[in-house]
């Protein structure tokens, strides 16, 4: 029979009770009009008389608005009009007319007009040149004349619609990266109260993390926290053990843990109010004591973080991070990490910088004060038994950074 452990942390029974939620109403108001403001600083800096958007990510940061966002994120059954000189118009699904008046600076909700061939059919040509007329009449309309369009995503059908209409087309997707790049105060009050939701369910998890167990049971316990402080989803399903940790990129199953095998995950967890946690931990299974092979990987992956995390500072471009990072032994290379780290936000967020063995000198940009980014490691060998996955969640400040989470990095987190 397992001893059980000395909590440190609530029971799974007290923490099966909501937080208490940090976040005002006055905080939540600032932060959209911060977010609708860096979206028209955008438009107006690359002299684009609207943007119009398709991905619920950068709806939910222009106009503080959600609406099922995992199906719409395949189905493009609704979307946003933020004009430079007029108002933000939200077109929305059927039957959810009334969800965007929730948000204050929302001014106009119509009718979507569903042109994707899952929603049209045989009428998807007709219908884009519906949609394509309905928003070349509001560029028309608020202009004053700029025919230039940002926008983030779009089919083909859609695109030729909207040139038929003489608009010019801006790539918005760098222009939404670009807004959510930097955050405010107030969104990194969110962002805490994301990660202190993460942190809960990990410990949750760390609890259930005994041998007998599946995989899919310990990741459920992240799941269950998320849900019950009005988290959202969990962008992968990326918890592994024993053998199934090497290669990393493996997806939970239904594999029985097993006494002393190492379980390592990703949380990517999209939290309250569509803010993300991104962070990864590595155990070892009923918290014992690991073997020399998996305390050397563990070491090695520590090394990595902790030497990325202090190198870094504002005005750092990325190509001097590159050059500065740490440098990955030989024979971890063959099953590297794809990046040395990457932007978060209300999700994973530009920049992706690459490890170094990948890394291309023409990437162009640096880090800013208030940039929230994650520093990541993978290590394991072609071949070897098992790996590790670590990864911590930083904000950029005046004098290098400031770690996000505080959930213990080692491979026994009771320890």
């Amino acid at each position: 029979m397992h001893e059980p452990l000395k909590r440190q942390y609530p029971s799974l029974e007290a923490a099966s009770k909501p937080l208490v939620n940090p976040v005002s109403d006055a905080t939540r108001e600032a932060v959209r009009r911060y977010r609708l403001g860096r979206i028209r600083a955008q438009l107006a800096a690359n002299d684009c008389a609207g943007m119009l958007l398709f991905d619920p990510v950068n709806i939910r940061y222009a106009t503080d608005t959600s609406n099922m966002q995992v199906w719409t994120l395949h189905n493009a059954a609704r979307y946003a009009m933020v004009l430079l000189d007029g108002p933000v118009i939200v077109f929305e699904f059927h039957g959810s007319m009334h969800l965007p008046l929730l948000s204050s600076i929302v001014d106009e909700v119509r009718p979507a007009t569903l042109w994707f061939y899952f929603g049209a059919g045989s009428l998807a040509m007709v219908n884009a040149k519906k949609w394509a007329d309905e928003v070349a009449d509001l560029i028309r309309e608020y202009g004053g004349g700029n025919r230039r369009l940002a926008i983030d995503k779009c089919d083909p059908l859609g695109a030729d619609a909207l040139r038929e209409n003489g608009l010019t087309l801006v790539e918005g997707q760098r222009l939404c990266e670009t807004a959510r790049l930097i955050k405010s105060d107030e969104e990194l009050t969110m962002l805490r109260w994301t990660m202190a939701v993460c942190e809960s369910g990990m410990w949750r998890m760390a609890e259930a993390c005994r041998a007998g167990m599946t995989e899919q049971q310990v990741w459920a316990e992240l799941h269950h926290e998320n849900i019950v402080n009005g988290g959202e989803w969990i962008e992968t399903r990326l918890l592994t053990s024993g053998p199934r940790t090497n290669p990393w990129f493996q997806e939970c199953n239904d594999r029985i843990l097993q006494p002393g095998d190492i379980l390592a995950f990703d949380t990517d967890l999209i939290g309250p109010y569509g803010y993300c946690s991104d962070i990864s931990r590595t155990w070892i299974v009923d918290h014992g004591e690991p073997t020399e092979t998996q305390a050397e990987l563990h070491r090695v992956a520590t090394e990595q973080i902790e030497h990325n995390r202090d190198i870094l500072k504002p005005g750092m471009s990325y190509v001097e991070f590159n050059a500065k990072s740490w440098r990955i032994p030989e024979r971890y290379h063959a099953n590297r990490y794809s990046c040395a780290l990457h932007g978060v936000g209300l999700c994973d967020e530009f920049p992706a910088v690459s490890t170094h063995p990948d890394f291309d000198d023409a990437y162009e940009g640096g880090f800013e004060e208030n940039m929230v980014v994650t520093v990541e490691s993978y290590i394991g060998e072609e071949g070897g038994a098992e790996g590790v996955k670590l990864e911590m969640q930083l904000l950029v400040t005046a004098d290098g950074t400031e770690a996000m989470d505080t959930f213990p990095l080692g491979l026994n987190p009771y320890a």
